[in-house]
């Protein structure tokens, strides 16, 4: 800190609040700590008694924390972001439209061990709406070194930290395997639940099949529905290891590169998940999508309407927030349920 003559402080940066009284008016900081003294401040400064304010000396290898905000904004902003206006060294983005919100988890660690920076961002691999708050940066000193802010750049690369992907409608299918629902013996409710969920998201149905148990058939109806272009293909029940369900053998015949068989979610462990050589999704959804509220589903279907690849890593490490509590109200996403990944 320095001590000058306010006359001589513009472009300085101040090391306080300056509080400014107006009897029976007003009480409050009339100039903030950060602030810089521009030329029209001075005669205010002077009309509070201010002859003499302490400065920030500030030289070629420090910058402002706005100044260091911006920076920082920009190593993290990516397509379909807002951001706001850098005030006491902190700027906002939120979102311009709907869609998953994605971090680079790793590089924002990094950046956050470099000290006196912070990037702060809200839960990574959900789904945000259009005007969602969805990172802050900040600074913590009024003025930092150059140095600390060129190595973050350096950790950032030419990549933005965070990005924002539309998800895009796509035409899906409906195998409803079992024996007893093509027979009509019981009520197919199934794909109704799985009709709301891709309706949340205005996915067209293009085709609904009821193949029963004969894996022969359940295969017959996937490659059917993929000729007539559906983009996610979804199979419901037959999914455990019973000798009698026989859905998971019926989605390895169709042709399809398998991902992964189970994962680490209750309710959602026997999902299977999979991929045809041109990238559409076909899906072994086990029965807790049925009746449970969340389920693995819930996770995995805002990715493949964003083209987000599934991966066996990504699957595996759903372990760590995996477990939903069944809460008495839902309130998902805003919950521990699949933060683990």
């Amino acid at each position: 800190m320095k001590l000058i003559n306010t006359e001589a402080a513009v472009g300085h940066v101040l090391c306080h609040d300056l509080t400014q009284i107006i009897p029976g008016v007003s009480k409050g900081p009339a100039f903030r700590k950060g602030h810089i003294v521009r030329p029209e401040d001075i005669p205010v400064l002077l009309s509070m008694g201010k002859e003499h304010l302490y400065i920030w000396e500030s030289d070629e290898h420090t910058l402002h924390e706005n100044d260091a905000a911006e920076i920082l904004c920009r190593l993290c902003q990516g397509p379909g972001m807002c951001a706001s206006e850098p005030k006491e060294g902190k700027i906002q983005l939120t979102a311009e439209w709907d869609g998953l919100f994605l971090a680079d988890v790793e590089r924002m660690r990094q950046l956050n061990s470099i000290g006196e920076i912070i990037i702060s961002t809200r839960f990574s691999g959900f789904p945000v709406k259009k005007g969602d708050v969805l990172c802050g940066t900040r600074v913590i000193p009024l003025v930092i070194a150059k140095d600390r802010l060129a190595k973050a750049e350096g950790i950032a690369g030419d990549q933005p930290l965070l990005s924002l992907l539309p998800m895009k409608p796509k035409p899906y299918a409906v195998i409803a395997t079992g024996s007893e629902v093509k027979k009509g013996l019981i009520e197919d409710r199934f794909t109704p639940v799985v009709d709301a969920k891709m309706a949340e998201y205005g996915c067209p149905k293009i085709l609904q099949a009821l193949p029963g148990d004969d894996p022969a058939a359940i295969t017959a109806e996937i490659k059917n529905a993929l000729s007539k272009g559906a983009e996610i293909v979804l199979c419901t029940g037959g999914m455990s290891v019973d000798p009698d369900d026989r859905t998971p053998l019926a989605i390895r015949q169709s042709g399809v590169k398998l991902v992964g068989y189970g994962a680490p979610v209750l309710p959602g462990a026997m999902f299977m998940m999979s991929y045809t050589e041109d990238n559409r999704a076909v899906c072994g959804l086990p029965g807790c999508v049925m009746y449970a509220k969340r389920t693995i589903f819930d996770l995995a279907l805002p990715r493949m309407l964003a083209e987000v690849p599934i991966t066996a890593k990504w699957l595996n490490g759903l372990g760590n927030g995996g477990l939903c509590l069944n809460c008495p109200e839902c309130h998902f996403p805003n919950c521990t349920f699949g933060k683990g990944a």
